[in-house]
């Protein structure tokens, strides 16, 4: 058997649970200040914003405005748009960054690894050939190749850029 430690992920765990400022996905896009806070589009039902510790660089997630913990809980409006938006995310992170393929997945409750149990969210990412190495296996150490701002802007530019069915 296999097993995978990420160390460096308890601190985020830890701090965002045991602060008591409440949920961060429903505090984000209260703040109103998007590019400060790495919401790169707002939809009816879902925001798309950059993972602030992202496995590789463009590791967004679908976060719904909803505080709802469980996606079998989720309004079929919110499922849907929450597609539609990883369809997009998809033809933006090929688009940019030309990856060897994305992983998409949702950590649904403490125990299965959500880091933000209440409320649930999609995430997606691009993947290379060869984007885990010894840094990130042995090291505890990720190399990123660009920064947060960005890949924001990035992001962000792709989805104004674009015209989303009403």
């Amino acid at each position: 058997m296999d097993i995978l430690w990420s160390p460096w992920r308890l601190q985020y765990v830890q701090d965002s649970s045991a602060k008591g400022y409440g949920c961060i996905f429903c505090i984000l896009p209260q703040r109103g200040d998007d590019g400060a806070n790495y919401i790169v589009f707002r939809g009816r039902e879902n925001y798309i914003v950059l993972n602030l510790f992202p496995y590789t660089t463009g590791h967004v997630l679908i976060v719904p405005f909803a505080h709802i913990a469980l996606l079998s809980e989720a309004a079929k409006a919110i499922t849907d748009e929450m597609m539609e938006l990883a369809k997009q995310c998809q033809k933006a992170l090929a688009s940019i960054y030309k990856p060897d393929g994305f992983n998409l997945g949702m950590n649904l409750g403490g125990a299965a690894g959500a880091g933000v149990a209440e409320h649930f969210h999609l995430h997606l990412l691009p993947r290379w050939i060869g984007d885990t190495n010894f840094m990130t296996a042995v090291g505890e150490t990720r190399v990123l190749s660009e920064s947060l701002q960005d890949t924001y802007r990035k992001l962000r530019d792709y989805f104004q850029s674009q015209s989303f069915p009403e």
